[in-house]
C-alpha cells in the first residue's frame, strides 16, 4: 500500500503546476510543524527535531528561491518572514521553547492562504485571457 502511495504523491507533484506545488510545501510545512508540536508534547523529543528539521528544510528552500529583482518589496518580507521562522524553530530544537512553533504555524497557514489565492485569481486571469481569442474568432465568423 506505502508504494501505492509513493506513486501516487510523485504522480501529483510531477503533473502540478508551480503554484500548486508551492502550496503543497506550505501544506508540508504545516504538517511538520504540527507534528513537532504533538511530538513535543508526548515527549518524544527525537520525532519532534526530525520534524522541525523537515519544516526548516522547505521554509530554507522558500527563502532561497526568492528573486528580489522580480519580488521587490515583497520578497524582502518574505525573507524576513522566513529567517523568523527559521529562528523560531531553531530555538524550538534547541532549547525545546515549543511555545515558538505556534506562530510559526500561523504564518505558514496565513502565507498558504495568501498564495492559494492568488494561484486561483492567475487560473481565473489565464482562462479569460485563453477563453477570449476564442470569442474573438466567433464574432469574426458571426460577421461573415
Amino acid at each position: 500500500m506505502n508504494a501505492y502511495m509513493n506513486q501516487y504523491q510523485n504522480n501529483q507533484v510531477l503533473t502540478a503546476s508551480p503554484e500548486q506545488v508551492l502550496i503543497m510545501l506550505y501544506d508540508g510545512a504545516i504538517r511538520f510543524v504540527r507534528q513537532a508540536k504533538v511530538a513535543s508534547a508526548e515527549g518524544r523529543l527525537g520525532d519532534k527535531s526530525k520534524a522541525i528539521t523537515k519544516a526548516v528544510a522547505i521554509i530554507t528552500e522558500f527563502s532561497n528561491t526568492l528573486d528580489f529583482e522580480v519580488g521587490g518589496d515583497i520578497a524582502i518580507d518574505l525573507k524576513r518572514l522566513y529567517d523568523f521562522m527559521l529562528t523560531e524553530l531553531s530555538a524550538v530544537n534547541s532549547r525545546n521553547e515549543t511555545s515558538r512553533l505556534g506562530p510559526v504555524e500561523n504564518i505558514l497557514l496565513d502565507l498558504r492562504e495568501a498564495f492559494a489565492e492568488a494561484s486561483e485569481i492567475k487560473k481565473r486571469e489565464d482562462l479569460q485571457q485563453a477563453a477570449a481569442p476564442a470569442s474573438n474568432i466567433n464574432r469574426a465568423a458571426a460577421a461573415f
